[in-house]
């Protein structure tokens, strides 16, 4: 078992066994976050479903108000017209047959790729490339779409893929440790809302297990997550 730094150690012992309020979370991992570079903040939902069966599989996208804190890279697979409109629209990667082909061969130079439902045939042999690393354009989270101007600015202003793992468990980022405590709530009650939102048709008993947020490179802290699903945020500023 790996040596606990002496950093990791004194905040993990700031962290009792309980589910804490959101915002007293929340501090709590803000605090925690003393590496030298601006940590991100991540949530880990742990649900009652079994993503084996299609209809408790859970995939969707969520809009982080405040963003991600991140610059999120995009690649986009099209043709036509719509290679302009894409550039224009500030995608990072742009291109039609040779983008798919430098895919095949290694390239991976983006965070996000989105394809026109055009190209999906051709986009198809890169299954086996893109599907472990989760980049597939599916429809299901809008990276399959002809709307290239609009899903562009929506995923580079902080629109995110989510998904359950194979265990249940959706693990997603809600920013950054430099975020205020209320911008990191608002982000944060919006993936809780997402996530109830979309509850799978076939999930049964109950659907919330535990949530976890932490810092990348601190110790996780439990959130309640009814108090989190009463609270009321308001998106301003």
């Amino acid at each position: 078992m790996p040596k606990l730094s002496k950093r990791l150690v004194a905040a993990a012992a700031k962290v009792e066994q309980q589910a804490y309020e959101p915002r007293a979370a929340l501090a709590l991992v803000k605090e925690n976050a003393t590496a030298k570079f601006d940590e991100t903040m991540e949530a880990h939902a742990r649900l009652g479903i079994n993503p084996k069966y299609a209809d408790q599989q859970l995939r969707t996208t969520v809009v982080l108000p405040k963003g991600t804190g991140q610059k999120v890279r995009v690649a986009v697979i099209t043709r036509g017209e719509q290679l302009a409109v894409a550039k224009a629209a500030g995608a990072d990667l742009v291109g039609e047959e040779d983008l798919i082909n430098a895919i095949a061969g290694g390239t991976m130079a983006f965070d996000l790729l989105l394809a026109t439902p055009d190209m999906m045939p051709k986009v198809a042999r890169l299954g086996r490339v893109l599907g472990p690393r989760g980049l597939m354009p599916n429809p299901k989270t809008g990276t399959v779409t002809s709307n290239l101007q609009s899903a562009i600015k929506e995923f580079q202003a902080g629109k995110l893929e989510m998904r359950a793992d194979k265990t249940g468990i959706v693990h997603v980022r809600f920013g950054k440790a430099s975020f205020s405590p209320e911008h990191l709530l608002v982000n944060l009650k919006a993936v809780q809302d997402t996530v109830d939102r979309n509850k799978p048709g076939g999930a049964k008993g109950r659907y919330w297990k535990s949530l976890y947020v932490s810092s990348s490179m601190g110790p996780s802290v439990e959130v309640d997550v009814p108090a989190l699903q009463d609270l009321v945020v308001e998106d301003a500023g």
